[in-house]
């Protein structure tokens, strides 16, 4: 009789070769997923950068009575229109205006002091909300 036993295949746990397989297949599914994952990060990204044909910045504004003055720089393609939303807020953070003004103008840039009339208050902000290309 032999002094060492064979234990049955598979009876105590996976070998090492089926470990392997198990770890490899994990592996290239994480690879897999990743991958899916950060093309999705570029393809949203690229839309939100390419895709966004309109866009606006606040310069700067001068709060009066009834009415803020603000100093837009609107970035567009030269072909494309739109509007951009303004608010503006008391000192208690109320909001006491907000006006969309439009933009049709075939240049890529645009300065443009706009005029935004406040009720129940003086308005002390001047906030862009967001502009959009029609």
């Amino acid at each position: 009789m032999s002094a060492v036993q064979q234990l049955p295949e598979g009876r105590y746990g996976s070998s090492r070769a089926a470990d392997a397989r198990a770890d490899r297949k994990l592996k290239i599914a994480a690879i897999v997923l990743g991958t899916l994952f950060a093309a999705m990060m570029v393809w949203f990204g690229w839309y939100y950068v390419a895709g966004n044909k309109f866009s606006g910045e606040v310069i700067a504004f001068k709060a009066y009575d009834d009415k803020v003055r603000v100093h837009l720089e609107i970035r567009k393609d030269t072909d494309a229109s739109g509007y951009c939303t303004i608010r503006s807020q008391d000192a208690d953070g109320a909001e006491v205006g907000r006006a969309d003004f439009r933009f049709d103008q075939h240049r890529d840039r645009i300065d443009k002091v706009v005029t935004l009339r406040t009720a129940g208050g003086r308005g002390t902000t001047a906030e862009l909300v967001g502009c959009h290309s029609d």
